[in-house]
């Protein structure tokens, strides 16, 4: 990753640079890295993303169909 830093302005510099660390979730795998996860534990996490995944889709397709049926 570089930042080209211009005419002098390294805060603009250091602002792109959090912005892009951000952006490529690196900060959020140093942060999953930094401690041991059983694989029991790992696949529970898994499970609940899904599960979260899953209501989220649920109620977003809901709340379509309740615009749906307000416009007919």
């Amino acid at each position: 990753m570089q930042v080209i830093v211009h005419e002098n302005n390294v805060d603009k510099a250091l602002k792109e640079l959090k912005r892009r660390v951000q952006r490529d979730g690196l900060l959020r795998d140093l942060k999953k890295k930094s401690f041991y996860l059983k694989p029991s534990e790992k696949e529970k996490e898994k499970q609940r993303a899904a599960r979260r995944k899953r209501l989220k889709a649920q109620r977003f397709r809901s709340a379509g169909s309740a615009a749906r049926s307000k416009r007919a």
